[in-house]
């Protein structure tokens, strides 16, 4: 059992810290909001830290979930940042959706102070972490990767290195392309059988068994035909991650016609006042 400190407990890392506590890790938290770490202690163990730079003091692995490349920094180099109690031999991963740029400066500072660095974005939204089975896509050296894998497995059904520090930013980009084209065809779909008058759960159980179907069908279509959309992983949040990956993009000149008229069609739902329903409120802008 690893001696671990997570730092932010949101709808992401507050359950995966707990799958960490419950295989028997010695977890201390850390989380910007106090009142939330000290809520986690009383419910799953452990110790709550009032500082990034205390909760990593003395630990193996450092863990982090928290928003955007701001608050990464914020909470590894930044003041009481945890970089700076970090030992050497200790590891640092990284699950925040951030951009490989900013994995790539942060694996470089720990290395110069002899520690290592994993960028590992997830993926299974807020169900995947509570239930434990989230995949992960980790970048960085193999020998620091076999070092975290056995730990991040309380949590994951997979996990892979997919190449150097910032391949896991980059897969986790590749997963958001995905993603948004899967549901923009999805709500078209859904939105066609409904002006067609055609039974639509009907029509999506039948087709979910053929080449249309996708994990965004069956979890996500009978619950769009229906309105409702409180179902995790929010319209802004998608539009952060796609943000990074248009971003990206423009650096490494890829084409991404689709994925960016779908970012703007998130634009028009957070316009509509849909910025925290789940990412397959898509819908709900070709019917208002």
């Amino acid at each position: 059992m690893a001696k671990v400190a997570f730092l932010g407990l949101g709808v992401m890392g507050g359950p995966m810290a707990r799958h960490l506590a419950a295989k028997g890790h010695d977890v201390t938290v850390y989380n910007r909001t106090k009142a939330k770490a000290d809520d986690w202690v009383k419910a799953h163990g452990g110790k709550a830290a009032a500082t990034p730079r205390e909760a990593a003091e003395g630990q193996e692995i450092v863990f982090a979930c928290v928003g955007n490349d701001d608050d990464l920094r914020q909470v590894t180099t930044g003041p009481d940042g945890a970089f700076a109690a970090m030992g050497k031999g200790a590891v640092f991963v990284d699950h925040t959706t951030a951009s490989a740029e900013v994995a790539r400066e942060l694996a470089s500072a720990a290395g110069k102070a002899g520690f290592g660095f994993i960028d590992a974005p997830v993926s299974g939204g807020q169900a995947g972490a509570e239930n434990g089975v989230l995949t992960v896509m980790c970048g960085g050296d193999a020998d620091t990767f076999a070092r975290v894998e056995p730990v991040i497995g309380s949590y994951a059904r997979a996990c892979r290195l997919l190449g150097p520090v910032g391949a896991g930013q980059l897969a986790k980009m590749m997963n958001q392309i995905c993603i948004a084209g899967l549901v923009q065809g999805l709500s078209e779909a859904v939105h066609f059988g409904k002006q067609a008058g055609l039974d639509i759960e009907a029509v999506l159980d039948v087709i979910s068994k053929g080449a249309a179907g996708s994990w965004q069908m069956e979890n996500r279509g009978k619950t769009m035909n229906q309105g409702k959309f409180d179902f995790g992983f929010a319209v802004d949040w998608m539009r952060k991650d796609l943000s990074i990956v248009l971003a990206e993009a423009r650096r490494n000149k890829a084409k991404l016609p689709v994925t960016a008229l779908v970012d703007q069609f998130y634009a028009e739902v957070q316009s509509m006042g849909g910025g925290r329903w789940d990412t397959s409120s898509l819908i709900a802008r070709l019917e208002k």
